[in-house]
């Protein structure tokens, strides 16, 4: 286990998400629709930001936690970009570059949070 939350692949990866959602959202009308940018913003943001606090917070358990959180988060990011694809706010190349990414920070984020799991079942006997 790296020492520093940067170090992690599934950080960088959720941070590779959000730079994507912040550049996709800055475009014509979906930069307009302050609602549904500034939620997805946020949604991205937290992905990252609750992987950087589980690690630091030491523990197995709490980490397992906020990467569940991490994993809803994304769920939320994921859902919000079919609402953008509906309101015609994202070209469909963009959609799918974004959500593809989106669905492997999810996937990463459930292999990591079973991996952390593993750490976890031998100290519970």
């Amino acid at each position: 286990m790296p020492s520093r939350f940067e170090d992690l692949q599934i950080w960088q990866k959720a941070r590779e998400l959000t730079r994507e959602v912040y550049e996709v959202t800055s475009r014509r009308a979906f930069s307009r629709d302050f609602g549904l940018r500034d939620q997805i913003r946020r949604a991205s943001v937290s992905v990252m930001s609750n992987i950087a606090e589980g690690f630091e917070r030491g523990s197995d358990t709490e980490f397992g936690r906020f990467l569940l959180i991490a994993k809803g988060s994304c769920g939320e990011v994921r859902s919000q970009l079919y609402v953008a694809s509906d309101q015609g706010y994202l070209e469909e190349h963009n959609f799918d570059a974004t959500m593809a990414l989106a669905i492997e920070v999810s996937r990463m984020l459930q292999g990591f949070r079973a991996q952390v799991g593993k750490r976890l079942a031998p100290k519970q006997r």
